[in-house]
């Protein structure tokens, strides 16, 4: 895989702070070896907003845990390079990195109840990852430090809620919390794994709120992962599409959620619920299973769920891994698709299938 990805946004100008340069991570087990990421490629600069999207088990999280050092050393292969801020991660000493988690780069885990410790206090925990990284603040100063954060993230009566257990706090409220806990220490790179999951969308739509708003406040360069391109769409500057661990589209948001250039974005489109359609419309899923990654297909692993591939000539999309090319519209949109005239097929397919408004006002 090429590096184009990692660079799309240094060419528009922004410094990056974290660089992934073809990233891969493998797990050994008794069936065999499982390739969760492959050649993965990507940047992201100060106060941008990366959105990386996909199905369950397509490398999301795993990539993201790569970045913190928090796969096991003596079970992951990791290959590569991740670089925050000019330093390279992998092979990197526990000491230097337990430095930066929390500190340079700080992660929002997807279950807040199973991240938060259940026999501590939400304050004390919040209170711990304050000291970690300032040695030299007293108790005192940690716990009124703690206040602060669960104050700034919306939490009321921080002063008494800080006494409080998770399971006193409702869903969103815990959800808040490991914002806090991400972002005491004033992180340059906030990484949200699926932030707003189980979460009812008023609550939702508060989260994605607070997050813009204190990225705004820290100038934060931002992952989310989500499987949600409503969150995308709100959220991200960048989209990196990824499928079976590799990246499969990457692009400007606008550009790449209206000129989608890979099959299995369009898949991604379609499956998103029209709440303007008929009460009787149904969804219109993607054919098929993700891929086991301990074999996963030759060629285009998406090609077997593909409903377009009999329109590339021959057995190219089953034979031959398709690399990741400047689409149609520039080189700062990534696709990784034999499909010569993908976006001729989506506007003349896929677009009125899809969202047939958009096809009548054009």
């Amino acid at each position: 895989m090429t590096s184009q990805s990692a660079s799309a946004a240094t060419e528009r100008g922004a410094d990056p702070f974290l660089v992934v340069e073809d990233l891969t991570v493998r797990f050994p087990t008794e069936d065999g070896l499982v390739t969760a990421v492959s050649g993965l490629s990507y940047s992201v600069g100060m106060g941008q907003t990366l959105g990386i999207v996909g199905e369950s088990g397509s490398g999301k999280s795993v990539s993201s845990m790569a970045i913190l050092g928090l796969h096991d050393a003596k079970t992951a292969r990791i290959t590569g390079s991740i670089r925050v801020e000019g330093t390279e991660i992998i092979g990197l000493a526990e000491p230097r990195l337990r430095k930066l988690r929390g500190n340079s780069v700080a992660m929002i885990f997807q279950d807040a109840l199973a991240a938060l410790h259940p026999f501590y206090k939400v304050g004390a925990q919040l209170a711990e990852a304050y000291r970690v990284h300032h040695p030299s603040a007293s108790k005192r100063d940690a716990r009124r430090k703690a206040i602060e954060m669960l104050d700034r993230v919306g939490i009321p009566q921080p002063d008494a809620r800080v006494d409080d257990f998770p399971h006193q706090f409702s869903g969103g409220m815990r959800q808040r919390a490991m914002i806090a806990m991400g972002l005491i220490n004033d992180p340059s790179l906030i990484i949200a794994d699926e932030p707003t999951t189980a979460l009812d969308v008023t609550v939702q739509a508060q989260i994605l709120d607070l997050l813009q708003d204190l990225q705004r406040e820290f100038n934060s360069a931002v992952i989310i992962i989500t499987h949600d391109l409503g969150v995308i769409a709100e959220m991200a500057d960048d989209v990196l599409v990824m499928y079976a661990g590799r990246a499969v589209e990457y692009g400007q948001c606008k550009e790449l959620l209206t000129h989608p250039e890979m099959p299995y974005t369009w898949g991604l489109l379609s499956s998103v619920p029209d709440v303007t359609a008929d009460t009787d419309a149904r969804l219109i899923p993607i054919p098929g299973n993700p891929p086991s990654l301990l074999s996963p297909p030759t060629g285009c692993a998406f090609h077997p769920r593909c409903v377009h591939s009999d329109k590339v000539p021959g057995d190219l999309c089953a034979t031959t891994l398709p690399e990741l090319t400047p689409g149609v519209r520039g080189v700062g949109h990534l696709k990784r698709c034999h499909l010569a005239n993908a976006d001729d097929i989506y506007q003349a397919e896929v677009l009125p299938e899809i969202a047939p408004e958009l096809v009548e006002e054009s």
